[in-house]
């Protein structure tokens, strides 16, 4: 169920201006203006009018913002006490025109918005309820506001809409392809996870059109920050959710690497995880994250560290699981460390990152930390950078030969169907074998020439040229 922030204030009066405009929308001789929204599941046309800016209440609800309200939580717990007082309402107002990464910097995106609105005027309607609350269009509203326009276009819904309707209808228009403004990837993750409480995953991955295995990434994802913002509490200060805005793109990797290594080896899995979190951290491109395989710390980092930041491997102890008094081994040593060093750079970004509530001393030892475990990892990833195009070299004419094989076994089912169809062209077919023919006795001539003692594989490819005293 959505949270019930109640009716606002002059709620009566916009229901009978509400009403008004739609009964002269109606009495009007020319052509009504509708807008077609999804109304519990089936589509709903709704009549379009005109409403005062200033009448209008932004959504406490709204997705849009929805992780950026821990921006200033001293108003973010007003806004929950009284969402229609003019301070929270100017809370909302500032975060709708904020940047979602940085709320404390103006969105360039919303600079556009108001631009476009200057110069052409509003497009698309949005939408209130009759009590005057936005559903659709709050961000619009912001600009028009900061514009000085004086009444803005919105479709009204029916009379019976609740809380549940509000949220449903807004996730709706949100997620259609022509929206001006998609929510940020962290809010996102937070409109996903809210609608999994209610209905099955696949429904949501097909609104959000993605595939339920993206929407599990996500829902893994946002466990994964959820994790990191405990983890790096240090007093006063802790990181929030929107200071991962921007690392969707190494966020999703970090999930397929992990999947892809827990399968095989989970504890591998666990330093691949604790790797690539360090170096997401630390602010790292998506290419060097790349290089933080599980033994990127043992093997590059560990003698570059400082050594307050390298404290030694101690497994994690024993853990009793409460009820069974049964016992759980706890991390390895590898892990363990890996992980230590982790929690210090994110209890490191928390404090440069809370100035407010921490002492300048604290600040800067937390940012000189920060700069020398960014030195250090930046030295290791130069040594790491070297193995990995070393190894691709080396993976690169195994790679090629499987692609071959799988073409290969496509031209087999190619083959098949052609002769059933008799549509085989065999000259041409004759022609491509040559060609094969030939490049195996390459490949065969560079093999003999490359090793020295041939398994199997390479001894059949010998024996099939012929070309065994090579």
């Amino acid at each position: 169920m959505s949270t019930d922030f109640g009716r606002p204030p002059r709620a009566s009066e916009n229901r009978e201006l509400v009403g008004e405009r739609l009964k002269e929308a109606e009495a009007g001789a020319g052509l009504r203006e509708t807008l077609t929204i999804e109304w519990r599941t089936k589509p709903h046309v709704v009549q379009v009018i005109d409403m005062p800016v200033d009448g209008v209440f932004y959504n406490p609800a709204t997705h849009r913002i929805r992780a950026q309200r821990s921006f200033d939580p001293d108003r973010d717990r007003k806004l929950v006490a009284d969402p229609w007082s003019p301070e929270s309402q100017d809370y909302l107002h500032d975060l709708l025109q904020a940047s979602p990464s940085n709320p404390a910097k103006r969105d360039t995106e919303f600079e556009e918005l108001k631009s476009s609105l200057k110069e052409y005027r509003q497009n698309e309607p949005g939408l209130i309820t009759r009590d005057g609350v936005l559903v659709n269009g709050n961000t619009r509203v912001a600009a028009l506001r900061e514009l000085g326009v004086s009444s803005v276009r919105v479709g009204v819904l029916p009379e019976s809409c609740t809380w549940d309707d509000i949220n449903a209808v807004e996730l709706s228009l949100q997620l259609r392809h022509d929206t001006r403004r998609p929510y940020s990837y962290i809010n996102r993750l937070l409109t996903i996870e809210e609608q999994v409480v209610h209905r099955p995953l696949a429904d949501i991955a097909r609104d959000f059109r993605i595939r339920v295995s993206t929407a599990e990434q996500d829902l893994w994802v946002l466990a994964c920050l959820r994790d990191l913002a405990e983890r790096s509490r240090a007093g006063k200060a802790q990181l929030r959710l929107m200071d991962f805005e921007d690392a969707q793109e190494k966020l999703r990797e970090l999930h397929r690497a992990y999947s892809k290594e827990s399968k095989q080896n989970p504890e591998r899995a666990e330093l691949v995880k604790e790797n690539k979190l360090a170096l997401i951290v630390l602010e790292f491109s998506k290419t060097d994250v790349r290089l933080a395989e599980a033994d990127f710390r043992t093997r590059y980092l560990e003698n570059r560290l400082p050594g307050e930041l390298n404290a030694a491997p101690v497994a994690a102890p024993t853990r009793t699981i409460p009820g069974i008094n049964r016992g759980v081994r706890g991390d390895s040593a590898q892990v363990a460390a890996a992980k230590a060093f982790t929690d210090v750079l994110l209890r490191a970004k928390a404090v440069q990152r809370s100035v407010d509530v921490v002492d300048a001393p604290e600040a800067q030892e937390a940012a000189v930390m920060w700069q020398k475990a960014r030195e250090a990892v930046n030295e290791a990833l130069v040594p790491a950078g070297k193995d990995a195009r070393v190894r691709k070299r080396k993976q690169a004419a195994p790679d090629r030969l499987n692609d071959a094989c799988e073409d290969i076994n496509q031209c087999v089912t190619d083959m098949a169907l052609a002769r059933a169809s008799r549509s085989l062209d065999d000259d041409a077919l004759e022609e491509a074998v040559v060609a094969l023919k030939g490049s195996l006795t390459k490949l065969a001539r560079e093999a003999a020439r490359s090793i020295t003692v041939p398994g199997d594989g390479i001894a059949w490819l010998l024996e099939a040229v012929k070309l065994e005293g090579v």
